[in-house]
C-alpha cells in the first residue's frame, strides 16, 4: 500500500528549529523523526511513499537526494571505497508533491488524489508521530470492517490537568491522562472513495469526518501501547531521551526491539 505523509506544515510550536528546517526533519539521533515513520512503514513492507511537502519543502528533497547511507548503516572502508553491510533506503520509492505551504490536511491529501488512482486502499500519516502499533494486524482490522476510513485513538500523554468548575468554584481537577479521553493519533487507513467526503478547503478531521461518523463509515480503534508525538521542544527532548536509552518502541525494525505481530484486538487492549 502507497503511504501518504503530511509534512508540509510550519510547526509554529517547535520555532527552535522549524526557522531553519520544517518540523519533520527535526532529527531524533542520526535521522530526521520523518526518517522514522518512513522506516516503520517500510519494516512491514509498505515502501511507497507520496510526501506532501509545503513549508521548506527544498530541504526534505535535499535531504534524500543527498542521503548518507553511512550515517545509520554498518559498513566497510577499504581503499577510500565503501561498501555497505546494510541499507535503508534502496528499495523505497518516494514521490515528492509540493501541496502548498499553508494548504492544511484535507487540501493536502486532495492535492495528491492522482497519485493514489490505483490505490483501493492506502495508508497516511502525520510526520511527527511515533509509535510500536503492530501495523499488519491493524491493517487486517480495518479491511475486515469494510469502512471508508479509520484512524487511531490514543489516551493523551500531555502533562496538564482537566478542571471542572461550576461559577468559578472547582469541583474536580485530574491530570489528562487519567480523564478517560482518547485523541486522534493519526495512523489513518483509507479506502479511495475518502475523496468523496472531502470539499475544497476541508480540514480532513472536522467537515469530512463527520460526514463519515453520519454514515458510520469511520472507525478508530483505541490502542494502549506506545504512542508518542513531537509538538513541542519538550516532546522533542523526550523522544531523544527515549531514543539514548538504547530501546526505542519504534524502531521495530531492530531485532531487540521485535516483538510477535499480535492481533489487534489483543494488542490494543495490551497496557
Amino acid at each position: 500500500m502507497k503511504v501518504v505523509l503530511f509534512c508540509g506544515g510550519l510547526g509554529m510550536r517547535m520555532r527552535e528549529f522549524s526557522e531553519d528546517i520544517p518540523k519533520p526533519m527535526v532529527k531524533i539521533g542520526y535521522r530526521p523523526i520523518l526518517w522514522h515513520v518512513m522506516k516503520y512503514y517500510a519494516y512491514y513492507g509498505h515502501t511507497d511513499f507520496v510526501l506532501c511537502l509545503g513549508y521548506k519543502a527544498d530541504t526534505v528533497k535535499d535531504y534524500f537526494v543527498n542521503y548518507n547511507e553511512c550515517v545509520s548503516n554498518n559498513f566497510v572502508l577499504s581503499g577510500g571505497d565503501i561498501k555497505l553491510l546494510t541499507s535503508d533506503i534502496q528499495d523505497w520509492n518516494i514521490s515528492f508533491i509540493d501541496t502548498g505551504v499553508t494548504s492544511n490536511v484535507g487540501q493536502r491529501l486532495q492535492a495528491v488524489e492522482d497519485y493514489l488512482k490505483n490505490e483501493e486502499v492506502f495508508l497516511a500519516n502525520y510526520a511527527d508521530g511515533l509509535s510500536d502499533l503492530p501495523l499488519t494486524s491493524y491493517i487486517n482490522y480495518f479491511l475486515q470492517r469494510q469502512k471508508v476510513a479509520c484512524f487511531l485513538s490514543v489516551k493523551p500523554t500531555q502533562s496538564f490537568h482537566i478542571v471542572r468548575s461550576q461559577d468559578d468554584i472547582v469541583q474536580g481537577i485530574q491530570p489528562v491522562k487519567d480523564c478517560g479521553m482518547w485523541m486522534n493519533a493519526g495512523f489513518f487507513i483509507f479506502r479511495k472513495e475518502i475523496f468523496r467526503y472531502i470539499r475544497d478547503g476541508e480540514e480532513l478531521v472536522n467537515e469530512p469526518f463527520q460526514r463519515l461518523i453520519q454514515k458510520g463509515e469511520i472507525i478508530s480503534p483505541q490502542y494502549s501501547g506506545f504512542w508518542k508525538c513531537m509538538d513541542t521542544f519538550k516532546e522533542k527532548q523526550q523522544l531523544e531521551d527515549i531514543y539514548s536509552g538504547g530501546e526505542a518502541p519504534w524502531e521495530v525494525w531492530k531485532s531487540s526491539s521485535k516483538k510477535p505481530e499480535l492481533t489487534i484486538t489483543e494488542q490494543l487492549t495490551t497496557a
